[in-house]
């Protein structure tokens, strides 16, 4: 799986951004939660890949899955 998500502490602070920018996935989930669609979304980011949000949503969603999971296993 390419990872879409990064986090470095010299890159705003380590907040979690989508890989080769500045911008928290943080953002795009807030924008997505006040009913902003994708294409909405890329319009607002156009020189981020339309491919490239889906994927750091995709890998968000499996993540915070994996995460919960193996605490429910512990």
């Amino acid at each position: 799986m390419k990872t879409y998500i990064t986090s470095t502490p010299n890159i705003m602070g380590g907040v979690p951004v989508i890989t080769g920018t500045r911008i928290p996935l943080e953002v795009i989930l807030y924008r997505l939660k006040e009913g902003y669609s994708i294409e909405a979304v890329h319009d607002l980011y156009p020189w981020v890949e339309r491919n490239t949000l889906e994927g750091a949503i995709d890998e968000a969603i499996h993540r915070i899955t994996q995460k919960f999971h193996a605490e429910k296993v512990s």
